[in-house]
């Protein structure tokens, strides 16, 4: 006899053992969860977001991330977890196969989905680890509601890192924008005076308006507060455009450096010079899936194997153009141009043959993404960071190549007088091909930056051609200052005329701005020196 009950107590003891346990949530908050009405439901999800007993934040958290995600049903009030296999009652913590007849999926509309989205950060606040807290302040940014105000207060009174901290003051500040004290509210339009982000902007202005705000202080305040903001956002766009135009005029100073050398040493319209770019953009695709393919936990150096890939290939192919095709075609202008234009076409569609007729995806290795945050609407990313420092040091490299060394020094001598450089012993025909087969492995480098912001497809040399004469053109024939000055420049008035009269009007009042300069300086920028030049 006792033997049998001492077995069968061991039996309860293992299927209690093996059920799961009870919410550590009230069951009214639960039940007010279940309900059909919008407001109750409100209501509760901003309760669960004030848990900081560590017994019941890891429950709720669970428990909104199942609301958000439909795996939530009510029967009356009754609420049900769905697992793997299972459903779990929250308030008794009994596991059933199915759901109770007439349960239904708690039901999520978008104004919950964004009190949703609010309780669930301002659970995060509790968290630990840092980076779930900084990310949760972040994300409190845009929209923290007078309900989560006591959350943030105590959040902010036991935030020790500053960061954070400074996080959580803006989104305090924000959720006190409701509240009823109007001595709360002024505090709080001060406190966002120094946040300059467009979503501030929009938070303050309603408070300007007499009809939604009744105290005079705090309307005056607000309009203080939305113009200090508006500067900041104003500064922040113009830092922006600056940047982006910066980051353009990279990208045509590596296309343009190599057509500088080309036509300045042999006065050749090379037509097929964007597609070069081209050839460099697909040599970094093509290394991008060779180590995918063959050495994956090294995907993302592709692009330093990528470098002199392209510029070797690019080089290869230009020093080919110049052998079977240039070469015979010096001193005929027009000539040249169409034969450069078709070598163009047979690059592209060659690309097609190899590659197909559709772009293909060249993705940023995991150091160059992300961003640096300056101002609250001013990131710059590290794709194009990485891309002006990568133009800059070509530029170095260069500018030693021409100056520091024989090639050098003998590609400036042909530049400047062929005939006498000839005279005395420069191999003028050997320097045409290297000439050519340098400019054509800088076109290829610029193709490598420009496959990390633009797409890579047969025909993206393009759009770049003739942006990359105006660039020698305006800068003056083999100068690499003037090149300079003029990539960097054209890219930024364009991205500035692009942000006031559209890409278009840009394009139309840049090249009218080149054609005029040309007519009053010919020589461009920097003008060529030397006895040749007086010519």
């Amino acid at each position: 006899m006792c033997r049998s009950l001492l077995t069968l107590l061991f039996c309860l003891w293992a299927w209690c053992a093996q059920a799961a346990p009870p919410s550590a949530l009230e069951p009214a908050l639960l039940r007010q969860l279940a309900a059909g009405d919008s407001e109750a439901r409100i209501g509760a999800i901003q309760q669960l977001a004030g848990s900081r007993d560590p017994a019941r934040v890891g429950e709720a958290a669970q428990l909104l991330q199942a609301l958000e995600e439909g795996s939530l049903f009510a029967a009356g009030e009754r609420l049900f977890l769905m697992g793997e296999s299972d459903y779990r009652e929250l308030a008794t913590g009994a596991t059933l196969a199915e759901l109770p007849e007439g349960a239904d999926g708690v039901m999520v509309n978008n104004r919950i989905r964004g009190v949703l989205a609010n309780a669930r950060a301002a659970l995060a606040l509790a968290d630990p680890d840092a980076a779930v807290r900084r990310a949760a302040a972040r994300e409190l940014q845009t929209n923290a509601a007078y309900e989560l105000e006591p959350v943030l207060a105590a959040a902010l009174a036991g935030e020790q890192v500053e960061d954070i901290r400074a996080l959580l003051v803006l989104a305090h500040a924000q959720a006190n924008l409701g509240n009823p004290d109007a001595a709360a509210r002024l505090a709080a339009v001060q406190a966002l005076e120094a946040s300059a982000s467009p979503n501030t902007r929009s938070l303050l202005l309603p408070l300007t308006d007499p009809a939604l705000e009744a105290d005079a202080r705090v309307r005056e305040q607000a309009a203080r507060s939305l113009k200090a903001i508006e500067s900041s956002l104003a500064l922040g766009e113009t830092l922006g455009s600056v940047f982006t135009g910066l980051s353009l005029g990279s990208i045509l100073l590596l296309a343009a450096l190599g057509l500088a050398i080309t036509y300045g040493v042999m006065g050749v319209i090379n037509m097929a010079h964007g597609e070069l770019l081209m050839v460099g953009a697909y040599s970094a695709y093509l290394m991008q899936s060779l180590f995918r393919s063959q050495f994956p936990a090294l995907e993302d150096w592709y692009l330093l194997a990528a470098v002199p890939v392209a510029f070797f290939t690019a080089a290869a192919v230009g020093m080919l153009m110049e052998r079977t095709v240039i070469r015979w075609l010096y001193g005929r202008t027009l000539e040249t141009l169409l034969a450069t234009w078709g070598l163009s076409l047979i690059l592209i569609q060659a690309a097609r043959v190899v590659f197909g007729a559709q772009n293909v995806e060249v993705a940023n290795p995991a150091w160059m993404s992300g961003g640096i945050t300056l101002l609250p609407n001013l990131i710059l990313p590290w794709n194009r960071v990485i891309i002006i420092g990568f133009a800059l040091f070509v530029l170095f490299l260069v500018w030693v190549l021409m100056n520091r060394t024989r090639l050098g020094m003998f590609v400036r001598a042909v530049t400047q007088n062929r005939a006498m450089a000839g005279c005395v012993g420069v191999p003028t025909a050997r320097i045409d091909t290297l000439a050519f087969g340098l400019g054509a492995g800088i076109a290829g480098l610029g193709g490598v930056a420009l496959s990390q912001i633009a797409n890579v497809g047969p025909d993206m040399g393009q759009g770049y051609i003739v942006d990359s004469f105006m660039v020698v053109v305006l800068g003056g024939v083999g100068q690499l200052a003037g090149a300079v000055w003029a990539a960097l420049g054209l890219g930024v008035v364009t991205k500035f005329l692009e942000g006031w009269a559209g890409a278009v009007i840009a394009k139309i009042a840049v090249l009218v701005f080149i054609i005029i300069f040309i007519q009053k300086r010919p020589q461009g920028i920097f003008a060529l020196k030397g006895r040749f030049a007086d010519q």
